[in-house]
Parts: structure tokens; sequence; C-alpha cells
């Protein structure tokens, strides 16, 4: 009797106690969340694996390409860096430390030589000419530096060039009225010139004059280097092929046929050896025709 009064209270209370809702959907994972996720994810990390491997083989690569770590010291970072311009800024020297480093040793060749290099980054030809003329007179056997100027000379006439032609055309135009006047007798005394064309076209007269004259040293100046490369390589062609154009543009007819004959000599089987010694004749002055004699 006694258990069946405690098996109908039992059954009383499983009947009153609510049903448990079963869940609909997808069942869940008995650590929380959505397993498919979870795998997604764990694919993920596998494949990184792979590319972490990738970056470490060519991270490797790269400095053993651009020799980072051989040296000593702590600037395989920075030259890595350097080379690939993460930052933004270049690995060149500087003209305001190579400057302070003419100043401590005047005497000391590099100092001129970083200082020209810092102007040809920034595109300043006029003072790397400066600095590289102080350099080779201090390495007067650098065959690479002469080389260099004589480009850096010709690129400067080049310049200078430009700005003449543009400044001879503003001439033309300084005192236009001045082609319509009369250019002598009686009229052209009356009626003069106009003084404010006449004050124009003397300013650009003197830049004209002034940019005529710096043409011509400059393809001197380059003229100059090819002739010193040319001694201390005197087998070196394009040397000599560098010259002969330099001294042509200068108006040296005389050293541009004398090297282009060199060339020659040097590259006889050149692909231009035709066009050359046409040249050579075009530049050459006619042999004077020998004098009768009186009989």
């Amino acid at each position: 009797m006694a258990r069946a009064a405690v098996k109908a209270k039992q059954a009383e209370r499983a009947k009153a106690a609510p049903a448990k809702a079963r869940p609909h959907g997808r069942r869940k994972h008995a650590g929380g969340g959505n397993p498919n996720q979870q795998l997604f994810f764990m694919k993920l990390r596998r494949k990184a694996k792979w590319i972490y491997v990738l970056l470490a083989v060519l991270f490797a690569v790269t400095f053993a390409f651009l020799g980072v770590g051989s040296g000593s010291g702590s600037g395989g970072l920075d030259q890595l860096f350097n080379n690939i311009n993460i930052f933004g800024h270049g690995g060149g020297p500087s003209v305001s430390k190579a400057q302070k480093e003419i100043a401590k040793n005047p005497s000391d060749a590099k100092g001129y030589r970083d200082l020209a290099t810092a102007y040809e980054s920034k595109g300043d030809t006029n003072n790397a000419i400066d600095a590289l003329l102080q350099y080779t007179n201090i390495k007067k056997k650098d065959t690479k530096a002469w080389s260099e100027l004589a480009g850096l000379q010709s690129t400067q006439a080049q310049t200078y060039l430009a700005q003449y032609q543009n400044a001879y055309q503003l001439l033309q135009l300084a005192a236009p009225s001045q082609s319509f006047y009369p250019t002598n007798g009686k009229l052209a005394t009356a009626l003069g010139t106009d003084p404010i064309e006449n004050a124009q076209r003397s300013s650009v007269q003197t830049s004209v004059t002034d940019l005529q004259q710096k043409v011509q040293l400059a393809y001197n100046g380059a003229v100059s280097s090819w002739q010193t490369v040319t001694k201390l390589q005197p087998r070196n062609g394009d040397a000599w092929f560098q010259l002969a154009q330099a001294a042509q543009t200068a108006g040296d007819t005389a050293t541009a046929v004398t090297a282009y004959k060199k060339y020659l000599v040097l590259n006889p089987t050149s692909s231009s050896a035709a066009q050359i010694r046409q040249l050579i004749k075009q530049l050459a002055p006619a042999p004077a025709a020998p004098k009768k004699k009186k009989k």
C-alpha cells in the first residue's frame, strides 16, 4: 500500500510538470556554437600555415638576394628597408650630411663623391657637376666618375640649349615694330626707335648671349671629360664615340673626326661604320688642291 501510494504521487508530479520542448532545427554542438563554422576556421588555419611558410621562404630569399645579413653590425634590416623604400625615403647620402663630411675633412674624396650623388638624386645637375669636379680633382684616375661627369655636362648643355632657343625666340618678338621701320635715311632718323622695345630687346639679348656662352662651356666641359676617359682607357670604343659626339655638337670638328676614326679602328665591323665614314667625310675639311708649277 505504501509503495502504491508513492508511485501514485510520482505519477501525479510527472503529469503536473510541463513537458520539455524538443529543440527544432540543427542539433547544437556539445561545446557550443556552430560546428560547421568552427570547421571552416580550422581549415583556414591549416591553409594559413602554408601562407606563413611561403612568406618565410620569400623573406629568406630576399635576404639572400640583397645580401642582407652578410655584413657585420645592425645594418641588415636598414639596408633591406632602404632598398625597397618602404618608408618613402632614399637610402643615399643627404646633401647636409655630405657637406658636414667635407667640412670635417676637405681633402677626403668620399665627401665630394657623396655630395655629387646627393645632388644627382635631387635632380640638381649644376651642383652635382661642381661636386664631381672637386672629386675628380682628387681622384684623377676614376674613369667611372669622369664618364659620369661628362654625361652630366652633356645634360647641362642640352638644358642650356633649350633655354637659349626659347630666349632667342623671345628676342625676335621683343621689338616687333622695328621690322617695319626704315633702317637708314632721313625717315629713319626722324622716326627713331621705340625706347620701351629697345629696353626689352636689350634685356633679352643679354640673356641670349649669356645662355649661348653657357651652352658652349658645358659642351666644352663634356669634351674635356671624355678626352680624359679616352686617355685613361684608350681602347674604350664607347668613350671615343661619346667624345666624337660631344665634340661634333660643340663645333670642334677636328676632335670629332679624330675620335670617330679611333672608334672605327676599335670597332671596324660596327653596324654604323658606313654612316660614320660618311660623317667623317662631311666633317673633315677637303684637302687643298696642289698648286700648279709655273712653266
